[in-house]
């Protein structure tokens, strides 16, 4: 992609508005914490601390709509002592300019590397620096600057106390994610009535287990809807693949298709209906057309073999989903003992060693969030010197800016820095009209921040550039509370905006960390990940009675990281103004449709592993012990560009298929998974073909 057509993406991209869900209590809520930490400090006769106090009330705020399943209040309370702590360190630098600036490199780039422990602890670090840079513009003494932190941290527990008093919609994040993932399961048995074949994005069933993950306390008061649905919604996906996929499951065409349509569509009705009912706290409500086409038919089973297993297997599955979640809503009971092993969060302080952990993981050079930190200083730092030398006031508008839009990735920094500027444009024309036309008193200019605070909660979610309008008029607003000019304000805002966006996009031009050139290394992860699901699998069907659950589980769940890695790391090369450096695009997409087939085959199969007291299966300890040092040499060849050949994985296959006459569905597995592979290695050899074939595999023919 050429830097012409990557700015264009990436300015439409930025001041582009989505229609979305909107929450108006929860805004209220957020608008009225910032309200009475605003209004208290008018009341005290000190617009100054109203300023400085109201950010604090305001960035903790923000955090508690993030997506994250930590409870709001200990959000608002995290975010508030980093505030605080910022606020004051920055004051006692803030005499010297030389002692400030190495402070706020030093913090920027702590926030930076922030981004390595999760989007929101890089959202709040982000917070943080912003706050140094506009609190230590008040003038105060040390002992005004405790006062400072303390009223910020003050602002994030009147938050926390709002969020604990007045509950909005609780256990919301955790439904909605439960529900998703019920919803997408729903719409992939949909596709699947048409397409046997038909991708999943594994990424909804991620989240609900990210949203199942509860504390202690969580433990003991979670909803019974949100106990079972989400282990169901697990193991329905595989039983879904199986029956309609026509090498294992029911022939692609005649009677037995058609009853496994009929299925498909009645499963995808009652997992709708389960989501409904999970997201809204309602008991399940079923059409009887569904629950008749669930019923076995009075001529009897129309499916055969693996069909009819995976048939019975699905009936069951819902049954279960709808009696757990008919559960009553307002009952709660405590997780079980291996439930709480599993899924259970660690407290705040026992993520201090989980977080040093990832920061030292990301502590390299060929780091994207190590080069984004040392990216983000070094803009911060020469920013506040550039704004304190140009002759205007508020200098730290510049780094201020540089800071909010700069992220780890290309696409990210560059869309929000149009979007940034935009909104501010646009947010402080409003404010300055408003300022210029009403000249309003402390009492009003305090009540329309307010308003602009509601309005920035209420579209948080609508786009960057809409959320910059409603801040920089609320930065307007609020400083005129101290008496500020507004002719002064609106030009020095929109120049200084400017100056610290163009400082952000420079510095990615200059010191990038493009995406493009590690794709290898992430498909080779990916791989190498669902490599290790698929001798888990593959193992568990030569030995059943070493089967090992939790091992086939853990590895099913790297495989999915891999992928979500894999795929993020695609569309983020994919806006980059590079060259592809070895694997095009049409290739990164046949490959990734590759190694997802070879997920979708080991999945069919773990559905269908045999019992525990069945005969071990020679062939399938052949195919493993032929798969597993294949797979070794696929992954390095894939990192070193070398090719990739599964002649001897194919033989093993042949030899297995011959002695079992296709029979069984681990044997037909094995064949769909040495396709895969085979495909694979098509789409990295070069071949143009099979470049452009490999965005959608072909429907795989029964054998």
């Amino acid at each position: 992609m050429t830097w012409s057509r990557a700015l264009k993406d990436a300015a439409r991209s930025g001041l582009t508005i989505e229609r979305t869900k909107l929450t108006p209590l929860i805004a209220v809520r957020g608008t009225a914490g910032v309200a009475l930490v605003i209004g208290l400090c008018l009341w005290r006769g000190n617009p100054t601390l109203a300023v400085s106090s109201a950010f604090g009330a305001f960035s903790s705020g923000i955090v508690t709509f993030q997506r994250s399943m930590r409870p709001r209040p200990v959000l608002a309370l995290a975010v508030a002592g980093a505030l605080a702590v910022s606020t004051f360190l920055g004051y006692l630098a803030a005499a010297h300019v030389a002692a400030f600036v190495l402070l706020l490199a030093g913090w920027t780039l702590l926030a930076g590397m922030a981004w390595a422990i999760g989007p929101i602890s890089g959202l709040a670090g982000t917070q943080t620096v912003a706050i140094m840079l506009v609190t230590v513009t008040l003038p105060t003494s040390v002992l005004g600057a405790l006062e400072h932190a303390a009223l910020i941290f003050f602002g994030g527990l009147v938050q926390a106390t709002l969020i604990i008093v007045f509950p909005v919609r609780p256990w919301g994040t955790q439904r909605d994610a439960l529900a998703d993932a019920l919803a997408a399961e729903a719409d992939y048995a949909r596709r699947l009535r048409h397409d046997p074949v038909a991708p999943f994005d594994p990424a909804p069933l991620m989240d609900a287990r990210l949203a199942a993950t509860v504390t202690a306390r969580q433990a003991r008061r979670r909803p019974v809807q949100l106990h079972g649905p989400r282990g169901l919604a697990e193991r329905v996906r595989p039983v879904l693949a199986s029956l309609a996929d026509p090498v294992v499951g029911a022939p692609l065409e005649g009677p037995e298709r058609d009853r496994a349509r009929d299925l498909l569509a009645a499963a995808a009705t009652v997992l709708d209906a389960v989501a409904h009912a999970v997201r809204h706290a309602r008991p399940v409500r079923l059409p009887p057309e569904a629950m008749a086409t669930l019923e076995v038919p009075a001529t009897g089973p129309m499916l055969h073999g693996p069909a009819r297993r995976s048939a019975y297997r699905l009936i069951s599955l819902l049954a279960d989903a709808v009696e757990l979640t008919d559960e009553p809503v307002r009952a709660t009971r405590p997780t079980t003992e291996a439930e709480r092993g599993h899924l259970l969060r660690p407290s705040v302080p026992r993520l201090v060693p989980v977080a040093l952990r990832s920061l030292h993981r990301e502590a390299r050079w060929s780091s994207h969030i190590f080069r984004h930190a040392l990216r983000v200083a070094a803009v911060a730092a020469a920013g506040y010197l550039l704004g304190t030398a140009l002759p205007f006031g508020h200098g730290y508008w510049a780094p201020l800016a540089s800071v909010m839009v700069m992220r780890p990735d290309f696409a990210q920094t560059y869309s929000r820095g149009v979007a940034r500027f935009c909104g501010t444009l646009v947010g402080v024309a409003v404010g300055g009209t408003v300022m210029a036309l009403v000249h309003p008193g402390e009492y009003v200019s305090a009540a329309l921040a307010v308003v602009c605070v509601w309005l920035m909660y209420l579209l948080m979610r609508t786009g960057f550039s809409v959320t910059s309008a409603c801040v920089a008029a609320y930065v307007v607003f609020l400083l005129g509370i101290a008496g500020a000019g507004w002719e002064q304000t609106v030009q020095e805002r929109v120049v200084l905006t400017l100056l610290g966006g163009l400082l952000a996009m420079l510095s990615y031009a200059l010191f990038p960390a493009w995406e493009t050139p590690r794709l290898r290394d992430r498909l080779a992860d990916w791989l190498e990940a669902n490599g290790r699901y698929a001798l888990a699998v593959w193992e568990a069907c030569a030995r059943p009675a070493a089967r090992r659950p939790r091992q086939v589980r853990e590895a099913l769940l790297d495989a999915r990281a891999a992928r979500v890695a894999w795929e993020k790391s695609e569309d983020r090369a994919e806006k980059e103004p590079v060259r592809h450096r070895g694997l095009s695009p049409g290739a990164a997409k046949a490959a990734g449709a590759a190694l997802a087939t070879m997920g979708r085959v080991t999945m069919i199969l773990e559905a269908h592993l045999p019992a525990k007291d069945a005969e071990p299966s020679t062939g399938a300890a052949a195919f493993a012990a032929t798969l597993r040092p294949g797979l070794e040499r696929a992954t390095k060849a894939v990192r070193e560009r070398g090719p990739l050949n599964w002649s001897a994985l194919r033989t093993v296959w042949e030899r297995w298929d011959a002695e079992t006459g296709s029979e069984g569905v681990a044997p037909r597995a094995a064949g769909l998974l040495v396709d895969a592979l085979d495909e694979l290695a098509e789409a990295l050899s070069g071949d143009p073909e099979a470049r452009e074939e490999g965005v959608r595999g072909t429907i795989p023919r029964p054998q």
